[in-house]
C-alpha cells in the first residue's frame, strides 16, 4: 500500500499500530516534513504565503530557502511586517494528518516513540497500540518572551507529587512535568520576541537547538526533540531591552530580514485585505483612490518623521486602523444626516487622528510637541506630498507671471472670506459650501485628468487643503471641522490674539 496516496477519509479509519505499518507509513523530521511539502508546493506554482504582500521577491524567497535547507528561522524586523502572521501560515507546509501513540504526552511518532511512556505501551500492546491522528493546525505552539517567563515554562520542572505517587526517584523521566518545547515535539514552535527573553532562560534552549539535550534541576535527559523553531526580534530590542545571546543567534541557521511596503499601492493591498469593515454600509460609501493613497501617505511620513522613534517603526497597523477610522467617520455622517450614499472627505482624516496617535512612538521632541500635533502634522505631509501629483505646485505656479489658476479661488478669500467644511455636514450643504469659491471647480474640471463626477467636489476640497498645506491658505481647526481662510489676514489676527490653527483640545 502507497502510504502517501491513501485518502484522508481512509487515513483516518487507520486505528492501530499494526495497520499503520501495513499501510507503509514512514516516519519523517518536521524540517523534512516542510521542505517536501513546499516542494510540491513550489513545483505546482502554488503561494504558500496568501495574503503576504510585498514580500514575494525579498522575504518569501529566503523564507523557502531555509525551509529548503532545513533551517530554524529568526524573522528580524520592525513591529507589524507580518512576521507572526509569516509563521502561523508555516503550518499550511505540514501533512494534514500525522499519527500520535494515543494518551502520549509529548506526540509520539508510532514508530520513533520519544516518551517512557510511549515505549512502554509499544513493548505491551504491540501491533494491537492504540494510535490516533493530529491536524497540522493543532500542530502549533506560539509563546511571547517576557521577562517572567521560567525554564520550567518552556523546558519543564520535576513534579514532587508524581515522583511521590509513582513512588520513583527524581532522576527517571517520568517525573518530570515537561513544559512548552518539549510538549511542541513533532510541531512549528514559535517565540515572539526573543531578545526580551533573559539570558539564562535562552541559554537553556542551546542543547535543544543542536543536540536534543535538556536538563532540569541538574538532571541530564537525553530527549531528541523534533521541532520546527521560529523566532521573531524586533531590533528596537537589541539595545533597548535586551539581545540574543551571541552563541543561540549561532544555532538559528538563518535570520531573515522583513520591511515595509515598497510602495503606496503594495500598502493598499495590505490595508484593504486586514481591514475590519464587517456590517459596514460600503456599498453606499464611495473612497476615492486618492483618499486610499493618503492613508497610505501618513504612514510613510510617519516613517520618516523627525518627531517619531525610527527605531521603533510605524506598523502597518496605523493604516488598518486609519482607513477603518475613515469609513466609520463617513458612515457616522451618513447616519446622522439620514443619507443613503456619501462619498469619504479629506476633513474626514481629523477622524483618524485617534488611530496615530497610539501607533507611533515619539521621540523627546515629539513629546513636547504633543501626539495630536503631531498626526496632525503627519496628515498635512500626506496631503502636500500627493497634491502635486494632481495639481501643479502652487509655489511654481507664484513665481509665473500668467496662468496660476489659483488665482481666482485666493483672491476670494484674500477679500475676508472664510470656507467652513464641517464634519456632520450633509452632502448637499458641503457641495453648496465649496461651490461659492470662485474659480475652484474650473481648477479641478481643468487639472485632474479623468475626473469622476461624484468626485469633483472631494477634489475641490482637496485642493483647498494643498493650497492650505503649500502655506497660500490658512486651514485651522474648529470644535465641528475645519476653516479655511486667507493667510495674511490669518497671521494678523493670530498676532493680536487669535488662537492658533491648531488647538489640541479641539481633538478631544
Amino acid at each position: 500500500m502507497d502510504y502517501q496516496n491513501i485518502k484522508t477519509e481512509d487515513l483516518l479509519k487507520i486505528k492501530t499500530l499494526g495497520q499503520l505499518k501495513a499501510a507503509g507509513y514512514q516516519p519523517k523530521s518536521i524540517k523534512e516534513e516542510l521542505r517536501e511539502n513546499l516542494i510540491k508546493k513550489i513545483r505546482a506554482n502554488e503561494n504558500v504565503f496568501e495574503g503576504i504582500w510585498g514580500y514575494e521577491d525579498t522575504v518569501i524567497p529566503d523564507i523557502e530557502r531555509a525551509i529548503l535547507s532545513r533551517h530554524n528561522i529568526n524573522l528580524l524586523g520592525l513591529r507589524g511586517q507580518a512576521k507572526t502572521r509569516i509563521a502561523r501560515m508555516m503550518t499550511q507546509l505540514l501533512d494534514e494528518y500525522v499519527p500520535v501513540v494515543f494518551g502520549s504526552e509529548l506526540n509520539d511518532d508510532p514508530l520513533q516513540p520519544l516518551t517512557h511512556f510511549a515505549h512502554d505501551l509499544i513493548e505491551e500492546k504491540g501491533d494491537d497500540t492504540l494510535i490516533t491522528w493530529w491536524h497540522r493546525n493543532d500542530r502549533y505552539t506560539e509563546k511571547l518572551a517576557t521577562p517572567d517567563v521560567s525554564v520550567a515554562d518552556l523546558i519543564g520542572d520535576v513534579d514532587p507529587i508524581k515522583a511521590a505517587t509513582l513512588k520513583l526517584s527524581y532522576d527517571d523521566e517520568r517525573v518530570i512535568h515537561y513544559g512548552l518545547v518539549p510538549r511542541s515535539h513533532r510541531s512549528i514552535f514559535v517565540i515572539n520576541e526573543l531578545p526580551d527573553l533573559q539570558a539564562r532562560i535562552q541559554v537553556a534552549l542551546f542543547n535543544i537547538l543542536q543536540e536534543g539535550d535538556i536538563q532540569i534541576r541538574g538532571f541530564k535527559l537525553r530527549l531528541p526533540l523534533d521541532i520546527q523553531f521560529v523566532f521573531t526580534a524586533n531590533p528596537e530590542d537589541y539595545t533597548n531591552r535586551g539581545s540574543i545571546v551571541t552563541p543561540l543567534k549561532d544555532r538559528i541557521e538563518s535570520q531573515i530580514i522583513t520591511h515595509y511596503p515598497k510602495s503606496i499601492e503594495i500598502g493598499k493591498k495590505i490595508t484593504e485585505q486586514e481591514a475590519n469593515l464587517d456590517g459596514k454600509p460600503l456599498s453606499n460609501i464611495h473612497v476615492p483612490e486618492l483618499m486610499r493613497d493618503l492613508i497610505e501617505q501618513i504612514a510613510i511620513e510617519a516613517r520618516g518623521s523627525e518627531y517619531v522613534d525610527e527605531k521603533s517603526g510605524v506598523s502597518a497597523r496605523l493604516t488598518i486602523s486609519a482607513y477603518e477610522n475613515l469609513i466609520s467617520a463617513a458612515e457616522r455622517r451618513m447616519l446622522k444626516n439620514g443619507e443613503s450614499n456619501t462619498i469619504t472627505r479629506v476633513a474626514d482624516l481629523i477622524g483618524v487622528i485617534p488611530a496615530i496617535t497610539g501607533k507611533v512612538e515619539l521621540v523627546y521632541e515629539g513629546e513636547q510637541e504633543g501626539a495630536g500635533l503631531v498626526a496632525y502634522n503627519l496628515i498635512g505631509k500626506a496631503i502636500r506630498s500627493q497634491f502635486v501629483n494632481y495639481f501643479p505646485s502652487p509655489e511654481q505656479k507664484k513665481k509665473e507671471k500668467e496662468g496660476n489658476p489659483y488665482v481666482l479661488p485666493l483672491s476670494w478669500f484674500g477679500e475676508g472670506n472664510s470656507l467652513d467644511i464641517l464634519a456632520s455636514q450633509s452632502d448637499k450643504e458641503y457641495k453648496s459650501a465649496l461651490l461659492q469659491v470662485p474659480g475652484l471647480e474650473e481648477v479641478v474640471t481643468q487639472l485632474v485628468t479623468d475626473l469622476p463626477e461624484k468626485e469633483k467636489e472631494f477634489f475641490m476640497e482637496f485642493a483647498l487643503h494643498g493650497l492650505a498645506e503649500y502655506s497660500q491658505l490658512s486651514k485651522s481647526l474648529l470644535d465641528t471641522g475645519l476653516q479655511f481662510k486667507d493667510l495674511f489676514s490669518s497671521m494678523f489676527n493670530m498676532g493680536m490674539g487669535d488662537d492658533d490653527d491648531f488647538d489640541e483640545d479641539s481633538l478631544n
